[in-house]
């Protein structure tokens, strides 16, 4: 392993706590400056530097990298990104991310749990900015525009990190031009898991691009399952009960298949019970060769 990879095994855990709003870093001694890691290079991946790191609790944070030059991809597609195993000669660990920016972005930006014991996300919480990472050179993914028919209404139905696609589309000038609506619902167990809440919150209004389309467009709809907020319970329910088609949204108090486009990522539990809710009532599933009424990501469920 490259002598300056070892960091990934020697550097201590930080814990960072924080409203989802903020942006924290662990404070630093005189002595507790490191050199950037970098990583020997490979065939398969590009090495691409971190750009910043917004750390939202415990649970998540979000990091940007560079975007290398001939990096091309849809909004709402996602590509691999790790660190190398451990052990000399062991492969590098990949995971697949979401590109949380746009197409247009002059930089690629992902979300992610951490997980202490994870063998991925356990060092990948420590990155810093300078520091390098292995990113796949190919993305790919069926959260993409094309893989729907036209509509009206736009849903994303999104848990935990299953937000990072919608953060892409919802950024993204021409969905706007193919919709009339956007709904970002979002769920998570904790309202500190309402990454990029105030920013989805105020209607992307500092977006250069979409800020006016999404200031009458788009409606983002936070709900928490397991702390009082304002609003509370899973999608389903949300659905189920019609509380999801209250004002601001517009049209059908119900998910209506000859208007309504619907876009699922988070957990496996809700993807797997709305695709099934969304059987029943006439939705078809779409694909990247086929386009339907509602899709999924498959690469992450099976």
């Amino acid at each position: 392993m490259h002598g300056k990879a070892l960091l990934w095994l020697t550097m201590g855990r930080r814990v960072h706590n924080a409203i989802p709003s903020q942006t924290t870093r662990s404070p630093r001694s005189m002595t507790d400056v490191r050199i950037p890691v970098t990583l020997p290079e490979t065939k398969a991946f590009a090495n691409v530097k971190v750009l910043w790191v917004r750390h939202w609790n415990d649970r998540l944070f979000s990091f940007a990298v560079e975007r290398p030059a001939s990096f091309r991809f849809r909004s709402g597609e996602f590509v691999m990104i790790g660190l190398p195993g451990d052990g000399e000669g062991a492969k590098p660990i990949m995971r697949a991310y979401s590109i949380a920016s746009p197409h247009y972005a002059e930089e690629l930006e992902f979300l992610s749990i951490k997980v202490e014991d994870g063998p991925l996300t356990s060092k990948l919480q420590l990155i810093e900015p300078g520091d390098e990472v292995y990113m796949g050179k190919k993305p790919t993914g069926t959260l993409v525009t094309d893989a729907l028919v036209g509509g009206k209404r736009l849903f994303f139905f999104s848990t935990g990190t299953g937000l990072a696609p919608f953060l892409s589309l919802a950024r993204d000038p021409d969905v706007y031009s193919m919709f009339d609506q956007v709904i970002l619902v979002h769920s998570v167990r904790q309202v500190s898991d309402l990454a990029y809440h105030d920013e989805l919150q105020a209607r992307l209004a500092d977006d250069p691009l979409v800020s006016d389309e999404a200031a009458t467009q788009f409606h983002y709809i936070p709900t928490v399952t397991r702390e009082p907020f304002r609003t509370t319970g899973r999608i389903g329910d949300l659905i189920e009960s019609a509380a999801l088609f209250g004002d601001p949204v517009q049209g059908a108090k119900k998910l209506d298949p000859e208007t309504d486009r619907i876009m699922l990522c988070g957990s496996m539990a809700m993807i797997r019970e709305t695709a099934a809710m969304l059987d029943t009532i006439g939705f078809e599933e779409g694909s990247n060769a086929k386009a339907g009424t509602y899709v999924i990501e498959r690469a992450f469920v099976d």
